[in-house]
């Protein structure tokens, strides 16, 4: 009997032994992910090059570069692009995280898998590129298509009457209050 308990704390004690080391592996790997994950950085550019935003992982602007063909645009349009970069940087970052999670803890793991998903909610795909409205393109004449009709006309207000022009109903010149 006493060697069956014996044997019985022996087994425990690799249990446990095994657990710690499972737990300590696993740390080690997370240590591991939080610094890949803080090394991450996505960077885009316009097609012309004139703009360049890097991210963190975090999705703060690291670095934002103009070169000097960036003040040939509106203000207002720079603004957008440079909006619009950061976006299209941003929702880089979850796929980025999950290679890093598939490299270190792996993809089973339910608090990475968590991770993973307030990432994606965080930084969603950014919305289409908008095609620049008809006739706003370098180059592009715009002229009125077939269907198109001139503007309604305004009717002009009518004119003042002069005080001759009142009936009783209007009181006349005199005070409504009699």
């Amino acid at each position: 009997m006493a060697e069956d308990f014996g044997r019985d704390i022996g087994a425990a004690e690799r249990m446990v032994r095994d657990w710690q080391d499972r737990a300590q592996e696993k740390a080690e790997k997370f240590n591991r992910l939080q610094q890949q994950v803080e090394g991450i950085s996505v960077t885009e550019s316009t097609r012309d090059g004139a703009i360049q935003v890097t991210v963190a992982s975090s999705g703060m602007l690291q670095n934002l570069q103009l070169a000097d063909n960036a003040n040939n645009r509106p203000m207002p349009k720079l603004a957008a692009e440079i909006m619009r970069l950061v976006q299209q940087a941003q929702a880089k970052i979850p796929g980025q995280m999950e290679q890093a999670v598939e490299d270190t803890v792996g993809l089973a793991d339910s608090a990475a898998q968590h991770v993973l998903g307030q990432a994606r909610k965080h930084f969603p795909e950014p919305p289409p590129e908008e095609e620049p409205p008809r006739g706003t393109r370098a180059n592009e004449i715009r002229t009125p298509a077939e269907d198109e009709s001139p503007p309604p006309r305004r009717q002009q207000a009518p004119g003042r009457r002069k005080p001759d022009d009142f009936d009783d109903e209007d009181f006349g010149n005199g005070s409504f209050l009699r």
